[in-house]
């Protein structure tokens, strides 16, 4: 078993991320087979003379990634993985080579609870077509050219007043940044803070997304515990992290919304470290029961809150707009840093120039309106089928919001085993287990069952078939 990387002492790249590569590629090359047992963090920290911080890092990405998982009090070992991936052969430089990884699940399932997918069936279609073709006219050519680097500024306005009426942010049009997708903006704003930041505190469990964005930028990430209620402050208090990410309108995988009291404590902590907290805000207009919450970000004056939300779940991920709202203190360091850089905007200039036209004419909350009320009968259907169908076999786990619940499965089975059951009955629904940096000593049997993007006459159907194949002989 080959884990004796060879070092670029000269090169950027931090010894974390050359391990990480060094051990990916003997898992795809088959080198490392599946269930093969890896070193202790502390062991392979012996043996390559390393600090144990490297190590664990390397792993956290693998873990993250479903290169390995981690057996409370077993260790780490080497998952399966699809055919695509193995295999592939590695070059005299240790470069895998070979055929593209297999990044998505693209099975067509009967029943599919997609943890993220959106329902299409009422995209509008003709006014976005209509307005699309409005803007793509010859006497507006420069309309081709690049736009403002920072976002167009007639769209900005239109956000602007947007989240200050449906979510309570309070910022002006020139605190808004406009990218095409949320790696590029929180790119920008690791470059931001780089200076003077070298640690983020992420959720845990959460989006990984954040954790491995900033750590490819050369951050460490420090995993902070989830309360009932949200991220734990007390922890956050004792961390040398001053910046932190958390999403309180509907906390990813969990799904719990943080209290005002709590989100007063986390602007207090952000104001006493003099740090930033960096505020996802993804889903934050779907909330089904109970009275919509208002953004961290416009709880306080001049809060040190980075917001970040888009359009890929309001309307579609196709359409390529994210945004940030930027403190007014970080706006001259952004504006240096375009200097420095020549950034270019990412997102494309007529879908900006046609979203800007559909914001105008109301049609986008009209949109929300009627995709809140349509997705609120899934939410709602969804929780009815497990409860008639799973009964005390299951509990869920962050309902009322957003566009999945978890759901806890009591069995005897391992994870595993549900996994390939639910495939082999045509019923897509993905383990939460991913979403832990930090796994706990024993991993709860979590599912993620998605509700926006099935039909609705099937999800009773596709609840019980899963309830069937999990518990049908028992």
């Amino acid at each position: 078993m080959l884990l004796t990387p060879k070092w670029n002492e000269d090169g950027n790249e931090p010894q974390y991320v050359q391990l990480y590569t060094a051990i990916k590629n003997e898992i795809v090359a088959g080198k490392l087979t599946e269930h093969t047992r890896l070193p202790s963090v502390r062991k392979l920290a012996d043996l390559l003379g390393l600090s144990t911080t490297p190590v664990e890092m390397a792993y956290q990405q693998l873990l993250a990634e479903g290169f390995i998982q981690s057996k409370p009090r077993s260790g780490y070992f080497v998952e399966a993985l699809p055919d695509p991936e193995v295999r592939s052969g590695v070059d005299v430089n240790g470069v895998v080579q070979g055929r593209r990884p297999l990044l998505r699940d693209d099975k067509k399932y009967q029943y599919d609870f997609h943890m993220s997918e959106n329902d299409f069936t009422l995209f509008p279609y003709t006014d976005w077509r209509r307005l699309y073709h409005q803007t793509l006219r010859m006497e507006q050519q420069e309309d081709l050219f690049y736009g403002d680097p920072q976002g167009e500024p007639g769209l900005r306005e239109q956000i602007a007043d947007y989240l200050q009426r449906y979510r309570g942010v309070a910022c002006t049009p020139d605190q808004i940044v406009i990218g095409a997708d949320q790696f590029g903006l929180l790119s920008l704003i690791s470059l931001l803070l780089g200076h003077e930041l070298q640690q983020v505190a992420v959720e845990n469990p959460g989006y990984l997304l954040y954790a491995n964005t900033f750590r490819q930028h050369g951050y460490e990430v420090v995993p902070i515990s989830l309360e009932e209620d949200g991220i734990s402050i007390s922890e956050l208090y004792e961390a040398d992290a001053r910046l932190a990410v958390v999403s309180p309108s509907h906390q990813y995988p969990r799904g719990m919304i943080m209290p005002v009291s709590k989100r007063l404590q986390l602007l207090e902590w952000a104001q006493t470290v003099s740090g930033y907290i960096i505020e996802d805000d993804y889903d934050g207009e779907f909330r089904y029961h109970g009275r919509p919450i208002p953004s961290l970000q416009g709880l306080m004056p001049n809060a040190n809150v980075i917001y970040m939300g888009g359009f890929a779940q309001v309307l579609a991920p196709a359409i390529g707009v994210w945004y940030m709202v930027l403190p007014e203190k970080l706006q001259e360091s952004y504006y240096n840093l375009l200097r420095a850089t020549l950034l270019e905007q990412s997102a494309s200039r007529l879908h900006q120039r046609t979203l800007q036209a559909f914001m105008e004419k109301g049609l986008l909350e009209k949109h929300v309106r009627k995709m809140r009320s349509h997705y609120r009968k899934k939410h709602d259907a969804l929780l009815d089928a497990i409860q008639k169908h799973f009964g005390d076999r299951a509990s869920v786990i962050g309902k009322d919001a957003g566009f999945h619940v978890l759901l806890r499965v009591n069995s005897e089975k391992s994870e595993a085993e549900l996994k390939q059951l639910a495939i082999q009955a045509g019923v897509r629904t993905s383990s939460a287990s991913f979403t832990w940096l930090l796994p706990p000593a024993v991993m709860p049997k979590e599912f993620f069952l998605g509700f926006a993007g099935i039909p609705l006459e099937q999800i009773e159907q596709g609840v019980e078939v899963l309830y069937q194949a999990w518990f049908g002989g028992s």
